[in-house]
């Protein structure tokens, strides 16, 4: 509408403000097409790195795979994983299969926080995705050189197995 009435910069600081509240994907680009050569490459490092101060975890963790920028994405993760909530399987497995070619570690520790939700929370309902996601852990650990300060997979399953050692309607599934 502003576009049409001639007010451009309106427009524009409306997209961007549009872009600041909600992480709006649709906005960003909107905005950024609009911007001339080379402008949207110095205004996308700036939004992305507005994104990751974003109050939001898990908005933030959905942004930055849909737009993608995986590489922040990967170090989003790796910096709060104990903040992260796996409850959010609808934003934490695409953000897991996402990461999983290029950022093991960061992939791994968007499994574990699903599977230590669905165990801690006993949610018998979610083992048998528990339990892929468990498998999932194991072969990308494969390809973890340095698990940094986290467990490593056979650390991470030994924790599980002596904490949750009677969920066994998950157990059976591992094996």
């Amino acid at each position: 509408m502003l576009e049409a009435l001639g007010r451009g910069d309106e427009a524009q600081a409306a997209r961007w403000s549009c872009f600041e509240r909600a992480l709006s994907a649709e906005h960003l680009r909107a905005y950024l097409k609009r911007l001339p050569e080379f402008d949207d490459v110095e205004a996308e490092t700036r939004a992305l790195d507005y994104a990751e101060r974003y109050g939001s975890l898990l908005q933030t963790l959905a942004f930055l795979v849909s737009w993608p920028a995986l590489d922040r994405a990967a170090r989003l993760v790796t910096a709060r994983a104990t903040e992260l909530d796996g409850d959010h399987y609808e934003i934490l497995a695409p953000a897991a299969d996402a990461l999983a070619g290029k950022y093991s570690l960061a992939a791994t520790l968007t499994l574990r926080a699903m599977i230590d939700f669905t165990l801690a929370k006993a949610r018998s309902s979610r083992y048998r995705h528990a339990a892929r996601h468990f498998m999932e852990c194991e072969s990308l650990a494969v390809a973890i050189r340095d698990f940094g300060t986290f467990e490593t997979h056979a650390a991470y399953a030994a924790r599980l197995k002596a904490q949750h050692t009677r969920k066994s309607g998950f157990w059976s599934l591992i094996s």
